[in-house]
């Protein structure tokens, strides 16, 4: 019975005596619950469900929760292996001393419980105060409607409790099967196992380096096209395996290589600063790469959606020039019926039609090789050549752009969204067209030099003979139904035009007389980007201050853990000879080698992939490179001032520690 009450208050002396290691944990595991706890109060939050526009946030948020669970899982494995470590010499104590594993064993469970129990109870408590204000600011930052009441979620409670349950179970499991297949002996020396140097590392600090440079080529080469996407994870993968090596091997082999230039080793600063370094890597190289994978993160997460939220208004302006668009196939569109029904709700509504557009105009899918367009070859082709043109007559452009243009037969107007034509004259399958003019807007269209994804290309023909004669060399060969589209913009009160485009839709659908027709809503859709946006920032925050937690952690228990087996060594430093200055010296320099390593990778990999974000940022219509520049300076240069404050609190702990001895 004794047994029973002592093992309880072991348990909480062990983590009271070594708070040093156990605080920093219980302060990270305590904001995780916060944090789990609030996205699962949002998402199980029945306002949320009844807000207008809301489900793409949840959407968001839902894979946001899941991506914080799998962030957490190995985060809280990876920090809680330092503190076993630690504890390690204590067990082994207990161990020779007498105490059975079953006991040690005893012992631990409790310990995980009081941390268990700690961390959830003030987590949940934190989320229960700030939940509502955090819930606030998501609504502002998606422009969502307010709504101040947030009551207790029982269900996110829950789900927080069995989350966390089974990442402290999971720990738990894994610490009892490393003291359970240690003797006394091995727990005592568990901090103080000496590192091996690895054999052979000119070979893997050469993947290392070929698997970079082939992950940087894919970053700074990589083309605006749907291949985007699986060209950044590539890229990412290949960086992390080539960021992995030559932490392990290559910077063992440079530091190697300095060791051998005997005017520079044989100085008593270099000597001692390299051989530490050297004799360390290995262990340090695992710290080392999530620090800076951790770091890149940060920025790019940030970079990303800051990106987004800021240039929102310049995106709304590209792909959604007008409220409303509306699209027939022209044989069915009955154009008294159409304006009848708009007539009748512009009054009913109250509306005002402004920037009206309305053309007809055939599209095409066709290959594009330079100046000649062709039908796509029954073999495929470059899809990358592949690309959709619309052709109009002179007629349509003249009445809605109010020009008075003329053509010949062979003449041709042309526009691009992106870059220019830039040619004299184009080829359509064997007819040849002189560019009489390339235009540098077309209505509703913006134009993006920058723009080398969504690329749209018209064609202005002079009648609707030639159309026609096109059209029919390339029926069943790319060519769609010819369309007719009506395109406006409309103003009035915001819910006013917003029930007008809703009803204009239904009309049209109740109707029932046109074949087939689309209709895009501009009003609901910017909206939605503009929830969109607001909710990738509002997580990238999150995600990026959830990187930043686990970050200082790392940093810090690596600073713990060197520094504990440090302290001997420069007790010895002194010993033969070295004054407390020279001491000090090798401390702060062996300190920013180490610590400033993965700052400098994590920057260099960043501004590597400018180029990659910026294509991604493209696919979702944000061409803006001087914003993403601006971001991306910013974000380094506050990434960096963060990481610096980091280094000089955790050096202090690791100088703390070493002082003891000296």
């Amino acid at each position: 019975m004794k047994q029973h009450k002592v093992l309880p208050k072991l348990a909480v002396t062990g983590i009271l005596k070594n708070k040093e290691a156990y605080f920093p944990y219980l302060a990270a595991s305590i904001f995780s619950v916060f944090i789990y706890f609030v996205f699962a109060s949002i998402l199980q939050n029945d306002i949320m469900r009844s807000l207008p526009k809301a489900e793409y946030i949840l959407i968001l948020m839902n894979i946001g929760l899941v991506l914080l669970g799998i962030i957490l899982v190995p985060f809280l494995f990876y920090t809680n292996s330092f503190l076993i470590k630690r504890r390690k010499k204590e067990l082994g104590l207990y161990s020779i001393l007498g105490m059975e594993k079953y006991h040690i064993g005893i012992m631990m469970f409790y310990e995980t419980v009081v941390i268990y129990l700690v961390a959830v109870v003030v987590g949940v408590i934190f989320g229960i105060v700030f939940s509502k204000m955090i819930f606030l600011l998501l609504l502002n930052m998606t422009k969502l409607p307010v709504d101040i009441s947030f009551p207790f979620q029982i269900k996110a409670l829950k789900g927080t409790l069995i989350f966390f349950a089974f990442v402290y179970f999971l720990n738990l499991i894994t610490n009892l099967l490393q003291v359970g297949k240690a003797n006394p002996t091995e727990l005592l020396q568990g901090g103080k196992k000496g590192e091996k140097e690895l054999k052979h590392l000119w070979f893997p600090a050469i993947i290392g380096v070929v698997t970079l440079g082939m992950g940087y080529k894919i970053a700074i080469t990589a083309q605006i096209d749907e291949m985007i996407f699986l060209n950044f994870f590539g890229a990412v993968f290949l960086v992390i395996i080539g960021t992995y090596f030559i932490f392990t091997s290559g910077s063992i082999v440079l530091f190697k290589a300095l060791k051998k230039q005997k005017h520079f080793y044989y100085k008593p600063k270099n000597f001692v600063t390299i051989s530490g370094v050297l004799y360390r890597m290995k262990k340090n190289a695992a710290s080392l790469v999530n620090i800076c994978i951790f770091s890149t993160m940060v920025i790019i997460t940030l970079l990303c959606t800051i990106s987004l939220y800021i240039g929102t208004d310049e995106i709304l302006e590209y792909e959604y020039p007008c409220d409303m668009e509306l699209s027939f196939y022209e044989e069915d569109y009955q154009k008294e019926k159409v304006e009848n029904i708009i007539e009748t709700m512009k009054q009913k509504h109250s509306i005002t039609i402004e920037q009206r557009f309305e053309y007809t105009y055939q599209r095409i899918l066709l290959e594009q090789i330079e100046n000649y367009f062709r039908a796509i070859p029954e073999e495929g082709g470059n899809s990358k050549n592949f690309n959709w043109v619309k052709f109009f007559t002179l007629e349509d452009y003249n009445r809605e752009m109010k020009e008075n243009e003329s053509l010949k037969e062979n003449e041709i107007l042309c526009f691009s969204n992106g870059v220019d034509f830039n040619v004299s004259e184009i080829k359509i399958e064997e007819e040849v067209f002189s560019v009489k003019k390339e235009l540098k807007e077309l209505g509703l269209e913006g134009k993006k030099e920058e723009n080398n994804y969504s690329k749209r290309y018209f064609i202005i023909v002079k009648d609707k003979e030639i159309l026609d004669r096109i059209t029919n060399n390339f029926l069943g060969r790319g060519a769609t139904n010819r369309k007719h589209d009506l395109l406006f913009s409309i103003s009035g009160e915001e819910k006013a035009r917003e029930e007008f485009a809703k009803e204009v839709e239904q009309a049209l659908i109740k109707e029932g007389s046109f074949e087939s027709f689309s209709f895009r809503n501009g009003i609901e859709n910017r909206d939605i980007t503009v929830s969109m946006n607001g909710g990738l920032l509002f997580i990238g925050i999150f995600f990026g201050i959830v990187f930043c937690m686990c970050l200082i952690l790392i940093l810090y228990y690596k600073q713990i853990t060197e520094g504990y087996e440090d302290k001997d060594k420069f007790e010895i430093m002194q010993k033969v000879g070295m004054s407390d200055k020279e001491v000090k010296g090798t401390i702060k320099r062996q300190i920013l080698l180490i610590f400033f390593m993965p700052l400098f990778g994590a920057i260099l990999h960043t501004i590597i992939a400018i180029r990659m974000v910026e294509g991604l940022l493209a696919v979702l219509y944000l061409f803006n490179h001087h914003l993403i520049l601006s971001c991306t300076f910013i974000i380094i240069l506050t990434f960096s001032i963060f990481y610096l404050i980091a280094y000089l609190f955790t050096s202090k702990t690791y100088y703390r520690i070493v002082q003891r001895r000296i």
